[in-house]
This record gives C-alpha cells, sequence and structure tokens, in this order.
C-alpha cells in the first residue's frame, strides 16, 4: 500500500550521542509518556533514518529536522552539526532549533540559531500538566511573560515556533497566535489528546478549533502512538480525520516522529495506516498532506 509513497517529512530526528548530550536518552532513563525509551537510546543517524523508511517502502524526499531534546547548553552544537550534514549531504532541508525562550541568552541564541541556512524555527516544548508523570516542564510556560516575551523575538529573525502542547493549553496558545500573526506556529503530534475518556477527547476538539481560527497555525498529523501505546489503525482514525476536517489539507502535514513512534511500530505500519485513513483524500489533498504543506511552511 506505502510502495512508492512519496514524503516530505515534517517531523523526525537525529542524534549522534557520542557527540551531543540528551539527557531523555542518557542512563538512568528517565519514564515518560513514551515508557521505555531504551530501544532508541542508541545513535540513529541519517542512513539509519533513511533505511526505516526505505524498508516501509516510503521515499523520502525531503525531511524537516525537529530539535531533539538536547542538552539546552548543546542547542547551538546540534544546529551546527545538522547544518554541516544538510551542507554534506542534502539533508535535512530545514532545521528547527532549540530555544528556552524565557532564559536571558534567549536574544542571542536565536540570532546564532537563524545565521545557519537551513534554520527555520525553533521549538521548545511546553507541554504542561498537573500530572507528574504527563508533564515536560515544571510549570506552564504560556503562563510566563518572560516567555512571551522571547516568543516576540521571533519575528524579527523570520522564525517559526513549533508548538508542542496539550489540549488543556490551547486556548492560551490561541492567543498567542491572535497577538502574533506574523509568526507562525505549527502544531506538533496532532495537538496530544492525552486524555482519552469523552470530556478529554471534546477539550481536544475544541481546543483544535480555537487553533484553528487562527490563520497563522497549521499542525502536523504524527505521534499519536505516543499516548496510545497499543495503536491501531481504527483508533487513530478519527484523530486524523478530525484533523484534517478542522486544519485542511493546505494547512496539515503527515509526519513520521521517527525514531520516537519507531518505539510502537515501523514506518511502513504507521504509513499504510495513514495511507488508508487519507484514502478518500482527493490527490490534490493528499498532494499537500505527504509534501507541498510542509514545503510552503518550511520553505523548502
Amino acid at each position: 500500500m506505502t510502495h512508492g509513497l512519496t514524503l516530505v517529512d515534517a517531523h523526525m530526528h537525529l542524534w549522534d550521542l557520542k557527540r551531543i548530550r540528551y539527557p531523555w536518552l542518557t542512563p538512568p532513563l528517565p519514564v515518560g509518556i513514551t515508557g521505555d525509551v531504551s530501544p532508541i537510546a542508541r545513535d540513529y543517524l541519517l542512513d539509519d533514518y533513511l533505511d526505516d523508511a526505505a524498508c516501509g517502502g516510503v521515499h523520502v524526499r525531503k525531511i524537516v529536522h525537529i530539535e531533539a531534546g538536547a542538552d539546552p547548553a548543546e542547542a547551538l552544537a546540534e544546529t551546527q552539526w545538522l547544518q554541516g550534514l544538510a551542507d554534506a549531504r542534502a539533508y535535512p532541508q530545514a532545521i528547527v532549533a532549540h530555544a528556552e525562550l524565557e532564559k536571558a541568552g534567549a536574544a542571542e541564541l536565536l540570532e546564532r540559531h537563524a545565521a545557519h541556512r537551513n534554520v527555520r524555527g525553533i521549538r521548545q516544548i511546553l507541554n504542561w500538566h498537573p500530572d507528574p508523570a504527563k508533564t515536560y516542564t515544571p510549570r506552564d510556560l504560556l503562563a510566563d511573560e518572560a516567555w512571551w516575551a522571547g516568543f516576540a523575538r521571533l519575528k524579527r529573525h523570520g522564525l517559526s515556533f513549533d508548538l508542542q502542547i496539550y489540549p488543556a493549553q490551547m486556548p492560551a496558545a490561541a492567543r498567542l497566535a491572535s497577538r502574533h500573526p506574523d509568526t507562525p506556529l505549527i502544531l506538533n503530534h496532532t495537538g496530544m489528546p492525552v486524555e482519552k475518556d469523552a470530556a478529554g477527547i471534546e477539550a481536544w476538539r475544541n481546543g483544535m478549533r480555537l487553533l484553528a481560527a487562527q490563520p497563522n497555525v497549521a499542525v502536523k498529523i504524527s505521534g499519536l502512538a505516543m499516548l496510545d501505546w497499543q495503536w491501531s489503525e481504527a483508533s487513530m482514525r478519527p484523530f486524523v480525520q478530525d484533523t484534517l476536517e478542522i486544519f485542511g489539507a493546505t494547512r496539515t502535514m503527515i509526519a513520521s516522529n521517527f525514531p520516537v513512534d519507531g518505539l510502537f511500530g515501523t514506518f511502513g505500519e504507521f504509513s499504510a495506516a495513514y495511507a488508508r485513513i487519507l484514502a478518500g483524500a482527493s490527490p490534490a489533498e493528499r498532494t499537500h498532506l505527504f509534501s507541498s504543506t510542509a514545503e510552503r511552511l518550511y520553505r523548502i
């Protein structure tokens, strides 16, 4: 089903553990929403990624590398490594770097990231949850004035922001998007519907509608398995279909989230599931979903 599929992958990661420190991949390994990460706590390089895609019957034409949770002190080193890789091998065509926007050194770091020709945006994971097992941050940075001031600096560098949050944070994120209409925000991992009861799903849908009402917000369909370790095509279908209905194909991208999603399935299994779920999409919609939306939003 996926043989011959061409993808512009809007969300993937590489890491060289000998070069850069990644705390979440360094023993003792923390346990978070993705569970046991030991199978991916090893070097994952460009050829590993391309092999995973090829074994899944997918031709990856371009890739967007999303910062991979390096030690914040090594964020610039990650960008420098990735730019060197791009210069040598053409991949990745776009780099989304890391910065702690609330910190005093953020302005200088943004300037140094932006000096690299493949850098297109910034990601700082913002997932906050009152449950310690689910939160990524000690406080909700979307309620932090210093963080908002740091976010405002993105515009001067022409940088987008990759937005990774939970549904309860979506109203605040919609306000952020409204206040900064010239800064593109790209919602990660289908909005991460962490609560799966009826109230949680409704909160996710309502939050997605609030974000979609802001024309500078787009979304990536990926990462659903991180919150549904026993995922199936049937369990993914409503989230994929609702996301497409809410945002439309011109603001929606299919992404692999490899190797993290590889904890829960193969590249081919996920690609086949997306292809079947989206079988009713028009040829133009499929082009947007699998390639052109990512090319436009990440300027590649």
